[in-house]
């Protein structure tokens, strides 16, 4: 007769109570609830401030492809420059490459990222700060020269203080700015919603392809950006937006307040 205490693996089930504090038996299923752990994220209420800029910005990606009127996602990521101490070994037969733990650290630099989703291109500048005049001279770039001809451009952009129309007016003056920006229609993410951005997306692929690892000097990062930004350039590599105002509603509407 077989041992009750004993299951098909020929082991004995553990004690109840047996482990450590919050540990689950060593038998159990990875998936087992697990109530002393959680995890950060922001939902929160949802105004009608909020659902006023997700229901611009989601018509704005529901409509069709206009040459003339680029939407344009922009947003920022620092990238902390990492030199090594020693010499990494490279890849060999069977061997994957290996390089030492330590590092030095050679400070920072900031990378603007603006892609057109439709589009399927994006632009990438490396500068040492990300002041308001660095702001300002990136979207110049966008608006004077990439998309020089365009009659409207749709620029999408987060909360931070340096991309308001104001940075435009202390760095170009009044008029100038006035000018300059007859052009450009801004659309924000509503706070805490820079999901809404697609350029995160895009610096999402940048860190996964390409800065996602030690790089210790500027020429270096600002090199094999820009083979990065031009190789995804030449294969017209597009983002596909699928989440939609209805959808946004189904999911998010028990979060809605008046």
């Amino acid at each position: 007769m077989d041992d009750p205490l004993v299951d098909d693996r020929g082991t004995a089930p553990s004690e109840a109570g047996g482990g450590q504090p919050g540990e689950p038996p060593a038998d159990s299923k990875k998936n087992v609830c697990k109530p002393w752990r959680k995890v950060m994220w922001c939902i929160g209420r949802i105004t009608a401030e909020y659902r006023e800029r997700m229901y611009d910005l989601l018509g704005l990606y529901a409509k069709a492809y206009d040459a003339t009127e680029p939407v344009i996602c922009l947003d920022e990521k620092s990238k902390q420059l990492l030199e090594q101490t020693r010499r990494p070994l490279p890849t060999s037969a069977g061997q994957i490459a290996k390089e030492d733990y330590e590092y030095r650290r050679a400070g920072t630099r900031n990378l603007f990222v603006a892609v057109e989703p439709q589009g399927g291109h994006r632009e990438v500048a490396l500068t040492q700060r990300r002041t308001k005049r660095d702001f300002v001279e990136f979207v110049q770039h966008l608006v004077e020269v990439v998309y020089a001809s365009a009659r409207k451009i749709h620029l999408v952009l987060d909360n931070l203080n340096t991309h308001f129309r104001t940075s435009f007016e202390e760095v170009m003056g009044l008029e100038e700015a006035s000018a300059f920006l007859a052009r450009v229609q801004f659309h924000y993410t509503p706070k805490h919603a820079s999901w809404l951005n697609m350029a995160e997306i895009e610096i999402g692929i940048l860190d996964r392809q390409c800065t996602g690892r030690r790089i210790g000097d500027e020429a270096r990062l600002r090199s094999e950006v820009l083979a990065w930004e031009q190789r995804r350039n030449q294969a017209l590599c597009r983002i596909e937006w699928k989440f939609t105002r209805q959808e946004a509603d189904r999911k998010l509407s028990r979060h809605y307040v008046t």
